[in-house]
Protein backbone atom coordinates (compact mmCIF):
# COMPACT_ATOMS: atom_id res chain seq x y z
CA UNK A 1 0.00 0.00 0.00
CA UNK A 2 1.45 3.78 -0.50
CA UNK A 3 1.24 5.91 2.05
CA UNK A 4 -1.01 8.99 2.17
CA UNK A 5 0.59 12.32 1.27
CA UNK A 6 0.76 14.85 4.71
CA UNK A 7 -0.62 18.20 3.62
CA UNK A 8 1.17 20.75 5.54
CA UNK A 9 -1.47 23.20 6.52
CA UNK A 10 0.56 26.56 5.83
CA UNK A 11 -0.80 28.60 3.84
CA UNK A 12 1.66 28.81 0.44
CA UNK A 13 4.12 31.88 0.26
CA UNK A 14 3.79 32.04 -3.25
CA UNK A 15 0.19 33.93 -4.30
CA UNK A 16 1.00 33.09 -8.07
CA UNK A 17 1.91 29.34 -8.38
CA UNK A 18 2.73 27.57 -11.38
CA UNK A 19 1.36 24.31 -10.13
CA UNK A 20 -1.18 23.32 -7.49
CA UNK A 21 -2.37 19.93 -6.53
CA UNK A 22 -5.83 19.37 -8.15
CA UNK A 23 -7.82 17.62 -4.94
CA UNK A 24 -10.42 15.05 -6.28
CA UNK A 25 -12.68 13.80 -3.96
CA UNK A 26 -15.26 12.65 -6.37
CA UNK A 27 -15.38 11.01 -9.84
CA UNK A 28 -11.99 13.06 -10.84
CA UNK A 29 -10.23 10.65 -8.35
CA UNK A 30 -9.97 8.30 -11.29
CA UNK A 31 -7.61 9.40 -13.84
CA UNK A 32 -9.55 7.75 -17.28
CA UNK A 33 -12.34 10.36 -16.03
CA UNK A 34 -10.29 13.11 -15.45
CA UNK A 35 -8.25 13.08 -19.08
CA UNK A 36 -11.98 14.03 -20.51
CA UNK A 37 -11.23 17.63 -18.55
CA UNK A 38 -7.60 18.20 -19.75
CA UNK A 39 -7.41 16.39 -23.55
CA UNK A 40 -11.07 16.79 -24.15
CA UNK A 41 -13.46 13.99 -25.64
CA UNK A 42 -16.93 12.62 -24.68
CA UNK A 43 -16.55 9.75 -21.95
CA UNK A 44 -18.52 6.19 -22.73
CA UNK A 45 -21.99 6.39 -21.95
CA UNK A 46 -22.24 10.47 -21.21
CA UNK A 47 -24.27 12.94 -23.08
CA UNK A 48 -21.56 15.40 -22.67
CA UNK A 49 -18.64 16.30 -24.84
CA UNK A 50 -16.01 18.30 -22.78
CA UNK A 51 -14.08 20.64 -24.41
CA UNK A 52 -10.45 20.28 -22.82
CA UNK A 53 -8.11 22.35 -20.96
CA UNK A 54 -5.79 24.49 -22.86
CA UNK A 55 -2.65 22.03 -21.83
CA UNK A 56 -3.86 18.64 -22.34
CA UNK A 57 -1.17 17.46 -20.76
CA UNK A 58 -1.60 14.61 -17.95
CA UNK A 59 -1.42 15.11 -14.46
CA UNK A 60 2.30 14.98 -13.55
CA UNK A 61 1.97 13.30 -10.40
CA UNK A 62 -1.21 11.51 -8.53
CA UNK A 63 -1.43 11.01 -4.93
CA UNK A 64 -3.50 10.31 -2.25
CA UNK A 65 -4.36 12.55 0.64
CA UNK A 66 -6.71 12.66 3.71
CA UNK A 67 -8.28 15.48 4.21
CA UNK A 68 -10.43 16.96 7.50
CA UNK A 69 -14.10 17.40 6.78
CA UNK A 70 -16.86 15.40 5.08
CA UNK A 71 -18.16 14.24 1.76
CA UNK A 72 -22.08 14.18 0.76
CA UNK A 73 -23.64 13.52 -2.07
CA UNK A 74 -26.69 16.42 -3.07
CA UNK A 75 -28.03 18.25 -6.57
CA UNK A 76 -29.44 15.86 -9.64
CA UNK A 77 -26.34 15.59 -12.28
CA UNK A 78 -27.94 15.49 -15.69
CA UNK A 79 -24.61 13.95 -16.78
CA UNK A 80 -24.58 11.00 -13.95
CA UNK A 81 -28.38 11.27 -13.27
CA UNK A 82 -27.85 11.04 -9.45
CA UNK A 83 -25.97 13.17 -6.92
CA UNK A 84 -22.50 14.58 -7.45
CA UNK A 85 -20.23 14.62 -4.69
CA UNK A 86 -19.13 17.69 -2.62
CA UNK A 87 -16.85 18.59 0.41
CA UNK A 88 -17.43 20.50 3.53
CA UNK A 89 -14.26 21.11 5.56
CA UNK A 90 -16.10 22.55 8.45
CA UNK A 91 -17.77 19.33 9.44
CA UNK A 92 -15.98 17.08 11.72
CA UNK A 93 -14.52 13.68 9.34
CA UNK A 94 -12.12 12.27 7.34
CA UNK A 95 -12.28 12.90 3.18
CA UNK A 96 -10.29 9.74 1.31
CA UNK A 97 -9.15 12.04 -2.20
CA UNK A 98 -6.32 11.97 -4.71
CA UNK A 99 -4.32 14.99 -5.37
CA UNK A 100 -3.11 15.55 -9.09
CA UNK A 101 -0.87 17.74 -9.65
CA UNK A 102 -1.40 20.23 -12.47
CA UNK A 103 -0.69 23.91 -13.56
CA UNK A 104 -2.83 26.26 -11.94
CA UNK A 105 -3.81 27.03 -16.20
CA UNK A 106 -5.16 23.62 -15.70
CA UNK A 107 -6.97 23.87 -12.48
CA UNK A 108 -9.05 26.92 -13.51
CA UNK A 109 -9.97 25.14 -17.23
CA UNK A 110 -10.98 21.94 -14.91
CA UNK A 111 -13.03 24.33 -12.39
CA UNK A 112 -14.78 25.87 -15.53
CA UNK A 113 -15.59 22.74 -16.74
CA UNK A 114 -17.54 21.64 -13.98
CA UNK A 115 -19.43 24.68 -14.13
CA UNK A 116 -20.47 24.06 -17.62
CA UNK A 117 -18.97 26.90 -19.11
CA UNK A 118 -16.04 27.43 -21.68
CA UNK A 119 -12.42 27.06 -20.60
CA UNK A 120 -9.46 29.98 -21.14
CA UNK A 121 -9.79 32.27 -18.58
CA UNK A 122 -7.05 31.94 -15.42
CA UNK A 123 -8.33 31.97 -12.21
CA UNK A 124 -7.29 34.41 -9.62
CA UNK A 125 -5.76 32.43 -6.90
CA UNK A 126 -4.89 35.38 -4.67
CA UNK A 127 -7.63 34.90 -2.08
CA UNK A 128 -7.66 31.37 -1.65
CA UNK A 129 -4.52 30.65 -1.25
CA UNK A 130 -3.92 33.55 1.34
CA UNK A 131 -7.04 33.13 3.19
CA UNK A 132 -7.64 29.39 2.38
CA UNK A 133 -11.26 30.00 1.16
CA UNK A 134 -12.91 32.07 -1.93
CA UNK A 135 -16.11 32.15 -3.40
CA UNK A 136 -16.27 32.76 -7.26
CA UNK A 137 -20.38 32.86 -7.15
CA UNK A 138 -23.11 30.88 -6.25
CA UNK A 139 -22.30 27.88 -8.48
CA UNK A 140 -22.53 24.11 -6.85
CA UNK A 141 -18.65 24.35 -7.44
CA UNK A 142 -17.58 27.71 -6.82
CA UNK A 143 -15.57 27.65 -3.57
CA UNK A 144 -12.29 27.20 -3.54
CA UNK A 145 -10.48 25.91 -0.70
CA UNK A 146 -6.68 25.87 -0.22
CA UNK A 147 -5.92 22.83 2.25
CA UNK A 148 -2.11 23.63 2.67
CA UNK A 149 0.68 22.15 0.72
CA UNK A 150 2.28 19.28 -0.28
CA UNK A 151 6.15 19.50 -1.20
CA UNK A 152 5.41 23.22 -0.57
CA UNK A 153 2.52 23.41 -3.53
CA UNK A 154 -0.75 24.32 -2.68
CA UNK A 155 -3.62 22.20 -2.53
CA UNK A 156 -6.74 23.06 -3.66
CA UNK A 157 -9.97 21.64 -4.64
CA UNK A 158 -13.64 23.34 -5.14
CA UNK A 159 -16.85 23.04 -3.43
CA UNK A 160 -20.05 24.16 -3.26
CA UNK A 161 -20.55 27.65 -1.33
CA UNK A 162 -23.26 25.82 0.57
CA UNK A 163 -22.68 23.43 3.82
CA UNK A 164 -23.56 19.90 4.33
CA UNK A 165 -26.32 20.34 6.42
CA UNK A 166 -27.79 23.10 3.94
CA UNK A 167 -29.11 21.13 1.19
CA UNK A 168 -31.08 18.21 0.42
CA UNK A 169 -28.83 14.84 -0.28
CA UNK A 170 -29.34 12.57 -3.25
CA UNK A 171 -28.44 9.13 -4.08
CA UNK A 172 -25.80 8.96 -6.56
CA UNK A 173 -25.62 7.04 -9.30
CA UNK A 174 -24.14 3.66 -9.73
CA UNK A 175 -21.76 4.80 -12.68
CA UNK A 176 -20.47 7.82 -10.37
CA UNK A 177 -19.51 5.87 -7.37
CA UNK A 178 -17.64 3.41 -9.47
CA UNK A 179 -15.46 5.95 -10.87
CA UNK A 180 -14.94 7.34 -7.59
CA UNK A 181 -13.86 4.63 -5.99
CA UNK A 182 -12.04 2.91 -8.50
CA UNK A 183 -9.79 6.63 -8.57
CA UNK A 184 -9.51 5.94 -4.77
CA UNK A 185 -8.35 2.14 -5.70
CA UNK A 186 -5.69 3.81 -8.17
CA UNK A 187 -4.37 5.90 -5.63
CA UNK A 188 -3.14 2.42 -3.94
CA UNK A 189 -3.07 4.07 -0.04
CA UNK A 190 -6.31 1.83 1.01
CA UNK A 191 -8.08 -1.69 1.19
CA UNK A 192 -11.23 -2.12 -1.33
CA UNK A 193 -12.78 -2.61 2.08
CA UNK A 194 -11.67 0.27 3.54
CA UNK A 195 -13.16 2.34 0.63
CA UNK A 196 -16.44 0.69 0.66
CA UNK A 197 -16.95 1.40 3.69
CA UNK A 198 -16.15 4.51 3.33
CA UNK A 199 -18.46 5.55 0.42
CA UNK A 200 -21.47 3.82 1.80
CA UNK A 201 -21.68 5.93 5.20
CA UNK A 202 -21.18 9.06 3.06
CA UNK A 203 -24.56 10.85 3.14
CA UNK A 204 -26.77 10.89 0.02
CA UNK A 205 -25.06 7.27 -0.40
CA UNK A 206 -25.86 6.03 3.28
CA UNK A 207 -29.04 4.33 3.47
CA UNK A 208 -29.52 3.34 -0.62
CA UNK A 209 -25.52 1.93 -0.88
CA UNK A 210 -24.07 -0.87 1.19
CA UNK A 211 -20.41 -1.27 1.57
CA UNK A 212 -21.08 -4.89 -0.37
CA UNK A 213 -22.90 -2.46 -3.05
CA UNK A 214 -20.16 -0.87 -3.24
CA UNK A 215 -17.53 -3.24 -3.63
CA UNK A 216 -19.53 -4.87 -6.50
CA UNK A 217 -18.89 -1.72 -8.32
CA UNK A 218 -15.02 -1.63 -7.73
CA UNK A 219 -15.02 -5.64 -9.30
CA UNK A 220 -13.14 -4.93 -12.10
CA UNK A 221 -10.63 -2.96 -10.74
CA UNK A 222 -10.00 -5.64 -7.34
CA UNK A 223 -9.03 -8.22 -10.07
CA UNK A 224 -6.68 -6.17 -12.30
CA UNK A 225 -5.70 -2.80 -13.53
CA UNK A 226 -8.39 0.33 -13.54
CA UNK A 227 -10.07 1.30 -16.82
CA UNK A 228 -12.10 3.74 -17.84
CA UNK A 229 -16.06 2.54 -17.60
CA UNK A 230 -19.55 3.95 -17.14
Amino acid sequence: MDPTRIIDPTRPADRSPRQVWYTAYGSNTHLDRLSYYLAGGRPPGASRTYPGSRDRRAPSASVPVELAGALYFATLSPVWRGGRAFYDPDVPGRVLARAHLVTAGQFSDITAQEMYRDPGRDLDLTDVLSRGSALLGNGRYERLVCLGTVDGVPVLTFTAPWGMGDVVWEKPSAAYLRHLSAGLLQAGAWKPTDIAAYVAACPGAAGHWTARDVAGLMTPWTRGPASASG
